[in-house]
């Protein structure tokens, strides 16, 4: 009788044990998953960032040709003037 108790609590302790070693295996399974989803995202949140510097770079350098074009385009129109009232047909 004594045996079949002792038996009945060492099936309960190993049950026991069992279920705790899954439920830690299960745990750093779900924490491994999410550093890899949070190492994705920052991957992701970084080429987000590179891609807007290089796109302020682009609209910068899109702005200064377009004052250079503006400088040159009003200037020869500035000298417009001068040519038509020295002009004698």
């Amino acid at each position: 009788m004594l045996k079949a108790i002792n038996t009945k609590i060492l099936l309960a302790i190993l049950a026991a044990l069992t279920a705790i070693g899954s439920a830690v295996i299960y745990q750093r399974h779900e924490a491994q998953k999410a550093v890899a989803a949070a190492a994705k995202a920052a991957a992701i949140l970084e080429q987000q960032q590179r891609d807007v510097e290089e796109q302020k770079k682009r609209d910068e350098e899109f702005r200064q040709r377009v004052e250079e074009n503006k400088k040159r385009h009003n200037s020869a129109a500035a000298h417009e003037g001068k040519i038509w009232k020295s002009y004698v047909p």
